[in-house]
Parts: structure tokens; sequence; C-alpha cells
């Protein structure tokens, strides 16, 4: 492919301008300490509405969402759209847990998730699974902003075969880890603000133009509904694959906010107030990630045909070419641009949280029990750039529909926090023992159910989708499901049935290092809960 020279010139001239911002963002807000883990993983847990609403929105819409959506949306139709009702339903789930979770966080200096399970229920061992479940979920989410970034630049003509033809890639992340090291979260909080204005120029432009291009709106539906006859899809629903749809859904809102990414978004706010204003505002880019889906259809009306240079569909191709055939040079530069960037953002959140995870809860815990501020701060920049080589390899070394199959594990892995995390935040009732029961059950469970989860197409028996076939628990139906839903479903059974159990036969359960009153820390509260609580406690017992 030869390369195209306007597109690339447009794509490296706004790609290095927002590099420079993530070098200078060491120095916005005036951080007083960067080697504290408040300051470089949290950015001083001092981000405000409208920071926070670009930092959170640049996190969970990523360069992997204007990628894999549309591309799920071609290849099968209505079931890509599943996204749609489950970022619209994850805010109202999340809105009570994730203020409790930043009140108690604030109060008692939690990085993690993983920190806040360890002081709640009093057990190094669950705070463990935890954290490797936020790592283990996390890494393959990193890699695939990367088949992002390779989609545009395989369209510009820079991507072959072998390291000197990935160089592009390399260089990328390389540039993402220097300043991420330098400048924490305060470089995609600050890089977002582009991100974001370039992805909403780009899809209203492509709303706009792409159709009046092809005929109209009518042309393009008709001609995917066509298309999709064709090739066995449906732009419809149909009557088996509803539940699966239903459960894809649910399940991945419940998913969302409990990856470790999400939840240093969100304890990077100000406020109680600002993660209710976000709550409330973030659903706007659902509007946005409709007409991302709608590239799809887009993309059959103009005939696209992305194949890999085995002859084998390549979906993660689509948009891009779609972007090539249909736009001027210039501005497809701009567009793969806007997909560039919007893997940065991201790519530098996950990192952070990951290396957050490993260096509170792994490193601290049982390495070095007496690290510093400082030195957790040492440690966590030096994880974040592993985390980041990792992410590099894993693109270059394994296929990337391997990357992608993972990233469907992580979200029935990532479920498996909610006993923990999610409730745990509202109820200390769970015993410890049986939250570790749980979490056993429901990951047995649900990588079992992936395992025999086959590919649509056939060309794989075990691990090939999110799809479970209830006919393989001995069911006389052709309905599937999400394993994710099913598999928390057995954890929270197994949670409750162990629980009763283990307080029947009276097995200690260890103490609850949070108050009530814990969770109800707000920035402007005059005086710390303590304060307050002592009070309140004498004169109940009173």
């Amino acid at each position: 492919m030869h390369l195209q020279w306007t597109e690339l010139i447009i794509f490296t001239v706004l790609f290095l301008a927002v590099s420079v911002m993530g070098f200078v963002a060491a120095r916005w807000r005036r951080p007083t300490d960067m080697l504290h883990l408040n300051e470089w993983g949290l950015g001083g847990r001092g981000f405000g509405s409208w920071v926070s609403w670009f930092l959170i929105g640049g996190d969970l819409y990523t360069a992997y969402t204007f990628i894999a959506v549309p591309g799920l949306v071609f290849g099968a139709g209505a079931m890509g759209f599943f996204a749609m009702p489950y970022t619209v339903v994850a805010y109202p789930i999340v809105f009570l847990f994730l203020i409790r979770l930043w009140s108690v966080s604030k109060q008692h200096g939690f990085v993690t998730p993983a920190d806040f399970v360890r002081s709640r229920f009093q057990s190094p061992t669950l705070a463990l699974l935890i954290a490797i479940t936020g790592i283990v979920a996390t890494m393959p989410y990193i890699a695939l902003q990367l088949v992002g970034i390779e989609a545009v630049l395989k369209s510009m003509g820079l991507v072959g075969n072998g390291w000197a033809a990935n160089l592009p890639i390399i260089i990328a992340f390389a540039i993402l880890a220097a300043y991420t090291y330098q400048s924490g979260l305060r470089a995609p909080a600050l890089i977002a603000f582009v991100k974001d204005f370039l992805i909403y120029l780009v899809i209203i432009v492509a709303a706009i133009y792409i159709p009046a291009k092809l005929g109209g709106w009518g042309t393009v539906f008709d001609s995917a509904d066509k298309a999709l006859t064709a090739k066995g899809g449906s732009m419809l629903l149909g009557p088996n694959n509803q539940l699966q749809y239903v459960t894809l859904a649910l399940g991945s809102a419940l998913a969302l906010f409990l990856y470790p990414h999400s939840v240093t978004g969100v304890l990077a706010s100000r406020s109680r107030n600002v993660i209710k204003r976000n709550m409330s505002a973030l659903p706007a880019y659902s509007f946005l990630l409709g007409i991302i889906a709608l590239l799809g259809y887009m993309a059959l009306a103009a005939h696209i045909d992305p194949k890999t240079p085995q002859g084998k569909p390549d979906t993660s191709a689509v948009v891009p070419q779609l972007f090539d055939k249909m736009f001027p040079d210039w501005f497809t530069g701009i567009a793969f641009a806007a997909v560039g960037i919007g893997a940065l953002v991201p790519a530098a959140i996950m990192s952070i949280a990951a290396a957050n995870l490993f260096t509170r809860n792994i490193y601290k815990e049982y390495i070095k029990k007496d690290a510093t501020a400082r030195h957790e701060a040492t440690v966590s920049k030096v994880a974040s750039l592993v985390v980041k080589v990792g992410a590099v390899a894993v693109i270059l070394l394994i296929s990337p529909q391997f990357s992608i199959d993972l990233q469907l594990i992580g979200g029935v892995i990532i479920l498996q926090t909610l006993p923990s995390v999610a409730i745990g935040v509202f109820t200390r009732w769970f015993h410890k023992g049986a939250l570790i029961t749980g979490w056993v059950a429901g990951m047995g469970s649900g990588l079992l159910m992936l395992y025999f989860t086959p590919s649509p197409d056939g060309s794989r028996a075990h691990f090939g989708g999110n799809s479970f076939p209830l006919a393989n628990l001995g069911l006389d139906t052709k309905f599937t499901l999400y394993p994710g839903f099913l598999s928390i479903a057995i954890n929270l059974i197994v949670v409750v049935i162990v629980t009763l159990i283990l307080k029947a036969a009276k097995v200690a359960d260890g103490g609850d290092g949070t108050k009530e009153l814990d969770f109800f820390v707000d920035t402007d509260d005059e005086n710390p809960p303590e304060e307050k609580a002592e009070p309140l406690v004498e004169t109940s017992s009173t």
C-alpha cells in the first residue's frame, strides 16, 4: 500500500501536538508533589465537573469503541447496538455506588478498589484477588487501544510485517509512556479535551456527509439490510438472540465501572457533586455512540470489504476504510488522528490504574510493607512503563483477534469483583470467606462457559465469543446468553449461601476498617468524620 502523505502529515501534526500537551500537563494545576500517588495517580483528587467529564468520557469511549462497535454492526447487524442500552442504563446503576466509594476513598486515602476491599473486609487475600482480577482484565484492554492505532496506520500505508514496519506503533506508545511517566493522570485529563473535540467533530460530519454521498439515510438502511441478509445477519434481533442482547447489555453495564481505570477517573474528582453531575451528563456520549454504531451500516452501503493479508474478514478496518473512501484526504487525516488520539487517553489511564493496583496491593502488601509515599509513586511509574511494554508486545507478537477475545474474557472476569466492591460499599454483611468462595465459583464458571462458547462462524470451538448456548446446559433451546451475566449470578448465590453457613458456624470474620459516616464524606465538610462520629456514638450508647 502506498503512503497517503496528506493523511499522514495531518495525523502526525495532531499527534505530536497532543504529545506536547502531555508533557506540559506535569505543570498543570500546580501539583504539590508528583512523587505521590495522590498527585501522579489521581491528579491531586481535584478535577472539577468539566475536566472529569472529559476524562471519564475519554476513558470509557476509546479508540477500540470507535473501531469495534461499527465493526460488530457491520458483521452482525442489530446485535452491535447492545452498546447503546448498556451505556444508558450504566449511569443510574452506578450513581449511588460511585459516590459512596469516592467518599470512603477520600477519607482513608484509598487509591484502588482493592485498597477499599482490604480495609472494609480486613482480608489481604481478598484484596489480592481483586487486584489481580483488575490487572488481568485491564491488560488486554490496553493492547486493544493499539488495534485502533494499527487500523488507521494500515490505512495510511504504514504498517506491514516485521519490527521495522511496526515502528510507528512502537514510537507512538514510547511517547505515550514518556509523558505518562512524567505527568501521570494529568496528561490524559488534558489531552481528553482535544480527543473528545476531534471525535465529536468527525462523527457529526460523518453522520451528515457520508449518508448524503450515499444517497440519503433511506439508501443506507436499504443497502445495509440487503448486505446483512446476504451474509446471514439482520437489522432486527431474532427470537434466539434477544436474551443474549439483554444479558450482554446488562452485564456490560454492571462491569463498566468495576474496571480499575473507570474507578481511577472517578476517584480523581473533586467532590461528590462532581460525580453526580457527571453521572447525569455522561449519557450524552451515548448519543455519539449511536452515530458511531451507524458507521457500520454506512460501510455496508458503501460496499466496504475489509480483508486481512490472508483474505479473512477484518472488521477492525471497517471504519478506516470507510473514512478513506468517503472523505477527502485532509479530513481523513483529522479522522484518523481522532482515532489515534482516542487510543492515548484510555491507554494512559489504564496503565496508571494497573500500576497503582500492583504498587498498593501487591508490592506494598507483600514485598515492601514500609514503602514510603515517594517510593510507592516511583514503583507505580515504573510499573506503568512495564504495562505499556507488555501491551505493545501483545499486539506485535499475538494475533489482534486473540487480544479481542481476551477483552471479552476481561468483562466476565471483572464482573466477579461486584460483590466485594460495588455491593461492599453498601453492606458489610457478606463474610470475607464467602466472598473469596463466590469469586472462585464465579470465575471458574465464567471461564468454563467461555471455553465452551464457539465462534459464530464455527472456526473455533472454544473462546469464540460471548454468546454461550444454553443447549450446553442440557436445555432444549437455541437461546444464547452472556456468560458474565450467569457467572455473576452464580457468584452472588454462592456468597449468600456460604455467608449464612459461616455465620451460623460462628466463623471469625475479622473487623471493618471503615465507618458508616465515611461513606458520606465530601470535600466541603468542615470537620472530618472522626470528629463528627464520636458524639454520635456516645449519644447512641447512652
